[in-house]
């Protein structure tokens, strides 16, 4: 017969794996509504984050058409460079972004990790 202990943790970890799936069963994908500079900003210290602090170029209306957002990676920070070193062949890295419940999340689909953005307002894509 199993201890209690051994019962405590394996209804925990039903309760946690319950949990993951109704929140990844939820996502929509969405789009970005009413962007601002408050919302922009959400965006990029996300980004920021994922890519060890360094600034990312976005258009100002990332993520307002599609959910889908892909960032070429540049080796190089000037033009000069990258035109010596050819065409970067590296995968593109993609992230979309969410509505679930009444958060908009952004997730790295490198990772599947989820990243709520704060001051940003979404609606279900179309």
């Amino acid at each position: 017969m199993p201890s209690r202990i051994t019962v405590w943790i394996t209804a925990a970890l039903i309760v946690i794996a319950g949990c993951q799936s109704i929140t990844a069963d939820t996502d929509v994908p969405a789009i970005v509504v009413n962007s601002d500079d408050a919302s922009r900003a959400a965006l990029q210290t996300t980004l920021a984050g994922r890519f060890g602090g360094q600034a990312v170029m976005l258009a100002d209306d990332a993520l307002t058409r599609s959910s889908l957002l892909t960032i070429e990676i540049s080796s190089q920070d000037s033009p000069e460079a990258i035109a010596a070193q050819g065409r970067n062949m590296g995968q593109p890295l993609r992230f979309r972004l969410v509505k679930n419940g009444s958060e908009c999340t952004l997730i790295d689909l490198r990772d599947d990790s989820r990243h709520v953005l704060a001051d940003t307002s979404c609606v279900p894509e179309q």
